[in-house]
C-alpha cells in the first residue's frame, strides 16, 4: 500500500472510530415492567462488583486489585479517586491516576465504578487538598452550638462547593474524551455522607435556614404543611434539616459532572438501625439513612440510585436494609457490604430484590484488613465464598439482568437461627432449608445420621424467578429448596414435571441433564458450587 492509501485508510479509520464513539449508549438506569435494570452497552446488566480498599487507587496498587477482582469471578471493579489526587494544587489538574484505571480495567475486561472522595468521605474531609484543608475560612466546618470547629466541612460552604463542583466537572470531562467505551459505568458522588457526632450544623447561615420554613419544594413533594423544620419533623428536624442541605449539595456537584458527561450518579450510606429510628440510631446525620430517603429523593434528584453500606452480620437486618432501599421500585445497588465469608450470602436475597450493583469492600491484595467489620485475612477460602454467587450469576449474565427486571422474583439466604424461610409465588410456595443432608427427612428416625458439617454455618442461599405460573429459574448454594402448593385444591397434589441444571447460552436456555429421583424425592438440594436449576411444577388428582 501506497503513502497515500495508508494516509487514506488511516483516515477511515478515525472517521469509523468517531462514528462508533458518537453512537456508543451510554450507561444508564432504566425501568423494566417489575423493576429497575442498568444497562451497559445497551444491554442489561448486573454489576458484579468488588470495592478496592481506601488507599488503592493510585498506579502502585492497582496491580494488587485486578486479580483479587479476577479471582472473585466480577465483571466490575469500585475503586476510589480522592480530590487531592485530582487537583493537588488548586486550579492544576491531573488525570494520571485515572488514566491508569482505564487502562488497567480494560486490559483485565473489567468495568469500573469511580468513587469520588471529595467534600465528604466517611464524612470526613480526609481526601480534600490540602489547600481546601488548610483553609478554613473559605472552605467552613461544620460548627457546634458553642461555636467549635466540627470534623466535617459546613454544607453551607458555598466556595467548598464551588470548588468541589469544578473539579469532578473537570474529571466527567476528562472521561468523556478519555473513555469513549464507557470503562465506567457509574460514579459515586461522595462517600458516606454526613456528620457524626453533631446532629447539624450551627454555622450562623445554618443557624437562620433552620430558623425559617422547610423549603416549599419539600413541603410540597412531601404532602405537608410548610411550616418550621421542628413544626415539620419533630425529633427528625436536626438530621432532615441537615440531609436536604447534604443532598441539595451533592446533587449540585453530580449535575455539574453529569453536564459533562451523563454517566448514572450513585450515593452511598452509612447506615443506623436496620428498624427503628426512634432511639435515634440514624447513622451520620444528614446521609442517606433509610429514613431520610424521602427527604434526598427530593433534595437529589439527578442521583440515579442510593445503596446502604452494609456491615451487620444480622441477617434480618441485612434483608431490612435491602428492603428499605428497594421500596418502591427504586433501584437496588449495595456499594458495599463486608468482605468476611458470613457476608457472601448475601448476594442471594440482593439478587432477588433485582440488585443492580453487589460489591464487597476491601478486595485488594494490598494486606489491608478492616476486621471487624470484614474477614480477618482475605485468604483464598473467603475469597471462594464470593467466587461462588458471582459464578453463578455471571453464567447468566445473557439472561438474568432482563428477567430480574420483568418476572416475579425471590432471594434468601441462611438466618442468624438457621430456621426455614418462605415465600408465595402464584399458586406455589417456595421453602428453603439450611444444613440438611440431600437425602432423607428430618422426622426420620430408622437411621443414624451425622449431623450435617453446615448445620451451624452461616452459608447459602437461593434466588428464584417465576418464568411463568409453573416454571421457575433457581440457583442457590448450600441449601436445600422445596416446592408446594400453596393452597391445593381438596385431593390435589404436586408433581415435578421436569427439573433441568443447566446455563445460558446467547439467553437462551441449555441443558445440561434432568435432575430425576433420589436428586428430587427430598427436593432440590444445592452443594457446594451453586447451580442453576429450571423447574417445571405441575399437579395431578
Amino acid at each position: 500500500m501506497g503513502r497515500f492509501g495508508a494516509a487514506l485508510l488511516g483516515a477511515l479509520l478515525l472517521v469509523l472510530a468517531g462514528a462508533v464513539r458518537a453512537e456508543a449508549p451510554l450507561p444508564r438506569i432504566a425501568d423494566g415492567s417489575a423493576r429497575p435494570m442498568l444497562l451497559v452497552d445497551g444491554k442489561p446488566f448486573v454489576a458484579l462488583a468488588v470495592q478496592a480498599n481506601n488507599s488503592s487507587g493510585y498506579p502502585a496498587a492497582l496491580g494488587q486489585v485486578w486479580p483479587a477482582a479476577k479471582a472473585v469471578h466480577a465483571n466490575t471493579v469500585m475503586l476510589p479517586l480522592g480530590w487531592e489526587q485530582v487537583e493537588p494544587t488548586e486550579g492544576q489538574l491531573d488525570f494520571a491516576d485515572v488514566d491508569a484505571m482505564l487502562a488497567g480495567a480494560r486490559a483485565h475486561d473489567l468495568r469500573l465504578v469511580l468513587l469520588w472522595y471529595g467534600t465528604w468521605k466517611n464524612t470526613s474531609a480526609s481526601y480534600t487538598p490540602a489547600w481546601v484543608k488548610q483553609d478554613g475560612k473559605r472552605f467552613p466546618r461544620m460548627r457546634h452550638p458553642d461555636g467549635r470547629a466540627h470534623g466535617s466541612l459546613s454544607p453551607h460552604g458555598a466556595e467548598t462547593l464551588k470548588a468541589d463542583a469544578r473539579a469532578f466537572a473537570a474529571l466527567m470531562r476528562h472521561l468523556r474524551e478519555a473513555d469513549p467505551q464507557h470503562t465506567v459505568i457509574m460514579v459515586q458522588v461522595e462517600n458516606e455522607a454526613g456528620s457524626w457526632g453533631l446532629a447539624r450544623d450551627h454555622t450562623p447561615e445554618a443557624e437562620a435556614l433552620f430558623e425559617g420554613l422547610v423549603p416549599s419544594e419539600l413541603a410540597r413533594a412531601l404532602g405537608i404543611p410548610r411550616q418550621s423544620w421542628e413544626a415539620s419533623f419533630g425529633p427528625r428536624a436536626e438530621q432532615f434539616f441537615m440531609s436536604w442541605h447534604v443532598a441539595r449539595y451533592i446533587d449540585q456537584v453530580a449535575r455539574a459532572g453529569q453536564a459533562e458527561l451523563a454517566l448514572p450518579m450513585i450515593a452511598n450510606a452509612a447506615l443506623g438501625n436496620a428498624f427503628t429510628d426512634e432511639g435515634g440510631d440514624i447513622g451520620p446525620s444528614g446521609g442517606p439513612n433509610w429514613n431520610a430517603l424521602p427527604v434526598w429523593r427530593v433534595a437529589a434528584p439527578s442521583l440515579a440510585a442510593i445503596g446502604p453500606d452494609i456491615y451487620t452480620r444480622d441477617a434480618a437486618a441485612v434483608v431490612r436494609y435491602l428492603d428499605r432501599y428497594a421500596e418502591g421500585r427504586a433501584p437496588l445497588i449495595v456499594p458495599e457490604i463486608g468482605n468476611a465469608a458470613e457476608y457472601a450470602r448475601f448476594a442471594f436475597p440482593a439478587f432477588g430484590r433485582g440488585a443492580l450493583l453487589y460489591s464487597p469492600f476491601g478486595i485488594d491484595a494490598t494486606g489491608y484488613v478492616n476486621y471487624p467489620l470484614g474477614a480477618k485475612m482475605l485468604d483464598k477460602p473467603t475469597l471462594e465464598a464470593f467466587a461462588a454467587p458471582y459464578r453463578l450469576l455471571g453464567s447468566a449474565m445473557s439472561a438474568w439482568p432482563q428477567i430480574a427486571a420483568e418476572k416475579p422474583i425471590w432471594g434468601t439466604a441462611r438466618g442468624n437461627d438457621g430456621a426455614d424461610q418462605s415465600t408465595t409465588m402464584g399458586r406455589w410456595r417456595l421453602t428453603t432449608a439450611y444444613g440438611r443432608w440431600a437425602f432423607g427427612e428430618d422426622e426420620w428416625t430408622w437411621i443414624a445420621r451425622d449431623p450435617h458439617p453446615l448445620a451451624d454455618v452461616p452459608t447459602g442461599g437461593l434466588v428464584a424467578a417465576q418464568l411463568d405460573a409453573d416454571t421457575f429459574l433457581v440457583g442457590g448454594q448450600n441449601v436445600r429448596l422445596r416446592l408446594a402448593l400453596a393452597t391445593p385444591a381438596k385431593g390435589e397434589s404436586a408433581q415435578v414435571i421436569a427439573a433441568e441444571e443447566g446455563t445460558f447460552e446467547g439467553g437462551q436456555w441449555v441443558m445440561r441433564r434432568r435432575w430425576n429421583g433420589d436428586q428430587i424425592d427430598y427436593g432440590f438440594s444445592f452443594g457446594t458450587e451453586p447451580v442453576w436449576l429450571k423447574i417445571t411444577m405441575g399437579s395431578f388428582r
